[in-house]
């Protein structure tokens, strides 16, 4: 059993995880995330490798930069996206880090 299918099978872990730069351009450095979509200002789409078993996992997001907001929307097994506001609520590119927990089909 590979690793990746080990911790896929472990309640209370990350099933997928991503660091990516400001831009939306590149991953850092990852765990179960395929690809990267930079989908506008502030507006990151990522690629889950091993589907979500359902669109209800749970998503932790945050930002380096201390004056964004970054919140995980738009869920789908496949598929999520991240949002980045400034404090003023403006849309603003930001370095991400998030995380999903839940199951994987």
């Amino acid at each position: 059993m590979s690793r990746a299918a080990e911790l896929a099978s472990i309640q209370g872990v990350a099933k997928a995880w991503a660091k990516c730069v400001a831009d939306g351009t590149s991953i850092t450095d990852s765990f179960n995330i395929t690809s990267l979509a930079d989908t506008g200002t502030a507006l990151q789409t990522l690629t889950i490798a091993n589907d979500m078993a359902n669109a209800n996992y749970s998503s932790l997001a945050t930002s380096i930069d201390s004056t964004c907001i970054l919140i995980a929307d738009s869920h789908a097994t496949g598929t999520y996206r991240l949002v980045s506001r400034n404090n003023a609520g403006t849309l603003t590119d930001s370095i991400t880090h998030s995380a999903l927990f839940g199951d994987v089909a």
